[in-house]
């Protein structure tokens, strides 16, 4: 059972938790890693771009010479795409580019990301994080306290609330730092239920370094524990 130590933003240690082996401790899948990543990345994209093809572009009703006997090649429009103004051959066209993972799938991969970072020593937990006032050198500090100046950070805090709120404020001109919230209130869909929907497989991987509270490693647990 991996056991990791929980420090406060001062850097010093508080604790030690045991973290949950069938969560934290698992055999990272990389294939799973990567398809929910090109996910992430397809659904981003927007397929909307769009060219003329020569049957869309204005004029070149008629033929441009007769067929033969000019000695030139022979062209049926001045709209073909081999000429000035004349459509595009083999353009982009409007596309859907999102692909899917089915719920298994997903929860594996977000599983597999989390341990991977478990098993790199990559994973730091506070005991919780806050600040009275939104401050950019209040975030700076804790980073320093915990030896994270010079690292890229991902920060994941378990709830939305006024607390949480304004240490993503805090965070939000550090290049190097990333805030999410894991649990997002309002959503119609869940209701009321505990999800952790606002962590992603890229956000974990694109990061060096992710940041838990003590309280986002019990929801991760109570999340995939049912």
């Amino acid at each position: 059972m991996p056991q990791v130590e929980v420090k406060n933003i001062q850097g010093k240690v508080v604790s030690n938790i045991d973290l949950n082996e069938s969560i934290f401790g698992i055999d990272p899948n990389y294939d799973l890693i990567h398809r929910y990543i090109v996910m992430q990345m397809n659904s981003k994209r927007q397929g909307s771009a769009s060219t003329k093809t020569r049957a869309e572009v204005s004029g070149g009703g008629r033929k441009p010479w007769r067929q033969k006997g000019t000695g030139r090649a022979r062209f049926g429009s001045s709209r073909n795409g081999l000429w000035r103004h004349g459509g595009v051959i083999h353009g982009p066209k409007p596309k859907e580019w999102a692909t899917k993972l089915n719920k298994k799938m997903k929860a594996k991969a977000l599983l597999s990301a989390i341990s991977l970072r478990v098993k790199e020593g990559n994973l730091v937990i506070l005991d919780d994080i806050s600040f009275e006032n939104p401050r950019t050198k209040e975030m700076k500090k804790v980073l320093d306290n915990l030896g994270l100046e010079n690292k890229k950070c991902l920060f994941v805090l378990p709830f939305k609330n006024d607390k949480y709120d304004t240490v993503k404020l805090s965070g939000k001109n550090l290049p190097n730092v990333k805030i999410i919230i894991a649990d997002n209130p309002g959503n119609e869909k869940n209701g009321n239920k505990i999800n952790i929907d606002g962590l992603n497989v890229y956000d974990l991987i694109n990061n060096e370094i992710v940041v838990f509270t003590s309280d986002m490693v019990k929801k991760v647990e109570e999340v995939f524990n049912k």
